[in-house]
């Protein structure tokens, strides 16, 4: 009986000895796969910023070089210096349209989340679901129809046609009607039985409760803005009205067709890091906001 028990022993040893090497093996095989698309994330991000500390020449070589062997800090003055840029104007210009359009988007998502868990009226199921289905068409086959409505309009060229076709976000709308659906219906029923208006109740209750998922919403929403390319490029390329990605595509380009790389890549360094902060010191929210609003539904 003994010897047996000892067998077993030395079984169950053996067999957790091995759960544990697979266990590490699986370990370094997820890290590894991890760390190998942490580095091709990273690369770009990477090149771009050793890109504008190159000199002209050095980045024209026929062999690129992974670190620059002259560090130029000259082609970041140089941005500030362009007068074909106008950097400033760019700026707000992108911060304008970001901020209207973010506020515009928040009032109608924030309403029509609303109306979606809260309120009953008829058709409500089949018009979430038709709203939904929209989601599953890229957005590429709407540009002309889009750009034909605008165009009707009389908006070609102004901030109008840059604020008003975008504002109305279905993935918004679902993701804070998740989040609404989380919240006890009793709270709504007890607040009507007290005589408090729809209004009232998603302003003092829901919306505090929501705080970080409108929050996640603001950010992207103003990311979506800032890195908005093709439809700016394509209705309002003017220099009243251009945004600071179009901006930096055609200002370092000579007549001859030659584009200084470097101090281009010095610039979208500018540009991107108002958005790489807003990232590193929010993510939290953005994290937080979608992992709330995909429990309930």
């Amino acid at each position: 009986m003994s010897e047996t028990k000892v067998m077993q022993q030395r079984d169950l040893q053996q067999v957790t000895a091995q759960q544990k090497v697979i266990g590490i093996c699986a370990k370094v095989l997820t890290y590894t796969f991890l760390s190998i698309m942490a580095l091709i994330i990273i690369f770009p991000f990477y090149w771009m910023i050793i890109s504008s500390l190159k000199e002209l020449s050095e980045y024209r070589r026929s062999i690129p070089t992974l670190f620059p062997k002259v560090i130029d800090y000259k082609n970041y003055i140089e941005v500030f210096q362009n007068r074909d840029l106008l950097l400033g104007r760019l700026f707000l210009n992108t911060v304008y349209v970001g901020i209207v359009s973010t506020i515009l988007s928040l009032v109608i998502t924030v309403l029509s989340a609303f109306a979606f868990a809260r309120l009953e009226f008829k058709g409500k199921n089949a018009l979430f679901a038709f709203l939904l289905a929209t989601m599953m068409i890229p957005g590429e086959l709407f540009t002309i129809t889009n750009y034909q409505t605008v165009n009707a309009f009389g908006w070609m060229e102004t901030f109008t046609v840059l604020i008003v076709p975008f504002l109305v976000s279905v993935f918004y709308i679902y993701l804070l009607r998740q989040n609404f659906l989380q919240i006890p219906n009793e709270l709504y029923l007890a607040a009507k039985v007290d005589g408090t208006k729809d209004l009232k109740y998603l302003w003092k209750v829901m919306i505090p409760l929501s705080l970080p998922n409108l929050i996640s919403i603001t950010i992207l929403k103003m990311m979506g803005a800032w890195n908005s390319y093709m439809w700016p490029r394509l209705v309002a390329n003017d220099d009243a009205h251009r945004l600071i990605t179009n901006g930096l595509r055609t200002a370092f380009t000579d007549a001859s067709g030659n584009t200084d790389i470097p101090v281009q890549m010095a610039a979208v360094a500018l540009v991107s890091l108002p958005l790489f902060l807003v990232f590193i010191f929010l993510r939290k929210y953005i994290m937080k906001g979608v992992s709330r609003s995909g429990i309930k539904g």
